[in-house]
């Protein structure tokens, strides 16, 4: 059976094969799900790119994922709304529905967990917690406890597979399913549908990561199952990516490449006229900008420059929003197949000028810039610390453990407690689900404790 706009949905749910009556949709219920977890309000604690605030707001992860839903329900709408007219469903009214009422709740929900999995202080947690194994790969006794798979986990720690763990796992005391999605939502999320053995970038975009751990590969094929993904390969394991996914990846893009350029204005890093210069690059492509209105509205704003960034922010972002759409919608049947190689923001060929530019320059002088390099660093320092002291006392064999290790052990939650019989990869595995749950406040406090930095109370 091939993938179609029919069968590439599901209201069924992971872990609950219960369908509730209630006014809310199944997608909406999975969008309140989301918000109300605990991992998603952590969020608020994380880092984005710059420090978290002192006097000016900028974005932590919490705001951008807010923001990443509210494009991601836009995308959802406009998409949705086209593909519930398409002659193939006339006569499938529950398509239909779904497509105009549904889709852009599922989006939205997927948009809304897409950083779940992200640890503290970003891609400096995740290269931090990746570099403890790969320091100890010429450790022959230390190696040889993992596998392959296990192995290539560890030494390329992944966000996103971090991201479908905290959903679907049932931690110790918790549901059966964890938070018990829909199996749509959970398709839409999966970036990279392919084990950490499968990554190859040659392969794809669809392989130049990895969306689930060895330990969560059930819930993985259980996800495939539900929809007729096409097999990329079967050792290792790889599938196609769900059409949704490039709809949540779009948002997250557009959200990623623009909003960056606005905090660094409101923090001086970038001024005003280039950060005006570069936006205006990308409305002169749209064909639905009225460039004339928007001088006009620019020259009352102008003297709140702020305000002007944020006009030119939100004009830039529906350009974006619709010009994604209909690439969407114009490599529908390729995108269905699982055949399109490539973003839909990227393949925006108008486009790719302008938003090289803002790339070129983010690089350059966004991500880059000394606050930002100093809270990687301190991030990667602090990050590599904590896994060190956890994963060396997990390790040890009980009656080894000193009794530092003991109450190192003492301070993990007991809903990441491992048991003594599980393998080693099970217990690193409990330890990262909590080094990397943590807040980045929550993570320099205990690094500054566990070192004699700072005592609690003192």
């Amino acid at each position: 059976m091939e993938l179609s706009w029919k069968n590439c949905y599901s209201p069924r749910r992971f872990g609950d094969d219960r369908m509730p009556e209630d006014a809310r949709s199944v997608y909406e219920r999975d969008y309140d799900r989301i918000i109300f977890s605990s991992a998603f309000r952590r969020l608020q604690n994380k880092t984005q790119v710059f420090p978290l605030p002192e006097r000016v707001f900028v974005h932590n992860r919490l705001t951008h994922s807010l923001e990443v839903v509210s494009v991601g329900r836009s995308l959802g709408m406009i998409v949705g709304e086209k593909l519930a007219n398409l002659p193939a469903l006339k006569e499938d009214e529950k398509a239909r529905d779904f497509y105009r009422n549904q889709l852009k709740s599922v989006v939205s929900a997927a948009c809304l967990a897409h950083d779940l999995g992200n640890p503290a202080f970003g891609h400096s947690g995740e290269e931090a917690i990746s570099k403890y194994f790969l320091d100890r790969e010429q450790d022959k006794g230390f190696r040889a406890a993992f596998t392959a798979g296990e192995w290539e986990d560890l030494t390329h720690f992944e966000g996103n597979a971090n991201a479908l763990r905290l959903l679907s796992r049932q931690f110790k005391g918790r549901m059966k399913g964890g938070l018990q999605m829909t199996y749509t939502t959970l398709a839409s999320i999966l970036k990279y549908p392919c084990e950490s053995l499968a990554r190859d970038k040659k392969k794809g975009k669809h392989r130049s990561k990895y969306g689930f751990f060895q330990d969560d590969q059930e819930v993985f094929e259980a996800i495939v199952r539900e929809f007729p993904l096409a097999l990329d390969s079967e050792k290792p394991l790889a599938y196609r990516r769900h059409p949704f996914v490039y709809l949540v990846e779009a948002a997250d893009d557009i959200c990623y490449s623009i909003i960056d350029y606005e905090d660094a204005h409101r923090l001086g890093i970038l001024s005003f006229e280039e950060v005006k210069d570069d936006f205006m690059r990308v409305l002169e492509q749209d064909p639905n900008t009225d460039m004339s209105r928007l001088g006009r509205n620019l020259e009352n704003l102008r003297e709140d420059k702020n305000e002007s960034v944020a006009y030119l922010r939100a004009k830039v972002i529906n350009a974006l929003v619709q010009a994604c759409a209909d690439a969407f919608l114009a490599n529908q049947e390729v995108i269905l197949k699982g055949d399109f190689s490539t973003s839909l923001l990227d393949s925006l060929k108008p486009y790719q000028n302008a938003l090289k530019q803002i790339e070129k320059k983010s690089i350059g002088r966004i991500y880059n810039h000394d606050s930002v390099m100093k809270i990687e660093l301190a991030g990667f320092k602090i990050m590599s610390g904590l896994i060190e002291d956890f994963v060396e006392a997990a390790l040890l064999a009980k009656d080894d453990r000193q009794k530092r290790h003991q109450k190192v052990l003492a301070l993990i939650p007991n809903q990441f407690q491992f048991e003594e019989e599980d393998r080693p990869y099970e217990k690193v595995m409990c330890i990262l689900d909590f080094v990397s749950g943590m807040t980045d406040n929550y993570a320099l406090e205990l690094y500054r404790n566990l070192r004699g930095i700072s005592v609690p109370g003192i």
